[in-house]
């Protein structure tokens, strides 16, 4: 009895929530993305992601083990692409880019909306343990999503920005590209561990990031600060 004392008194509690946040804030960041192609698939002829069962906000339906571990790992990331027939759409090209469009357009909406609620909550909630928490789960949504929806821009194929753009190819090249998808996935995966996109994405995560906190009024440099539950706690002396 007297070890499981031990090891519950050394356990560091706040970091161990500190993981649950920012996995809830991924989860979070992953399911409206992929819901969100569903769904305007789905507004534009396509059935397929509906009789998939990818309507849906469970974020086990939606998690790709690799794309969970790089976002949490190195704050950009992917989920199990939500299946698209293209054939369907009215016009193919124009569907699959707005179906794009649609995950990273979400993830800016959500991290807007993390903003501005956080801002309300520092402005008119008390300083309890609780609503600091809920501030580091809506800071790490705002960065991680700010993070998801311009890592999902980069216009290389599979990723999002590619559908984007090459929508503008000739019909030849487009579906030339996409029959080459699932190779062009192993490029992207490499460059991503070796940290290709890490300095381009932090410039831009922190001017997209400047600019939504400047309309919200929630200060950039708690967004930064406010993602790490522990130094939180310590900074307003919660044990």
């Amino acid at each position: 009895m007297g070890s499981i004392q031990n090891f519950v008194n050394k356990m560091d509690w706040w970091g161990l929530l500190g993981l649950v946040v920012s996995a809830a804030a991924t989860l979070l960041c992953f399911t409206i993305h992929e819901l969100c192609h569903g769904a305007v698939a789905y507004r534009l002829g396509d059935p397929t992601a509906k009789l998939s069962g990818r309507l849906t906000l469970n974020p086990i339906r939606h998690i790709d083990p690799a794309g969970l571990v790089m976002m949490l790992v190195a704050g950009v990331g992917w989920a199990k692409p939500v299946p698209v027939d293209m054939r369907n759409f009215k016009n193919p090209k124009r569907g699959m880019a707005l179906t794009a469009l649609a995950g990273p357009a979400s993830n800016f909406i959500i991290a807007f909306l993390a903003l501005a609620v956080a801002s309300l909550i520092a402005r008119f909630a008390p300083i309890q343990p609780v609503w600091l928490v809920i501030l580091c789960f809506l800071s790490n949504a705002a960065l991680l999503s700010v993070g998801m929806g311009l890592f999902n821009l980069i216009p290389l194929s599979p990723l999002d920005g590619s559908k984007i753009l090459f929508a503008l190819l000739p019909d030849r090249i487009y579906y030339t590209i996409l029959r080459y998808e699932r190779f062009l996935m192993l490029a992207v995966i490499l460059l991503t561990f070796l940290g290709v996109f890490r300095r381009p994405l932090s410039f831009l995560i922190l001017g997209v990031l400047q600019a939504f906190c400047a309309v919200t009024g929630f200060p950039l440099e708690a967004v930064l600060v406010y993602q790490d539950v522990s130094y939180i706690m310590y900074l307003f002396g919660v044990s």
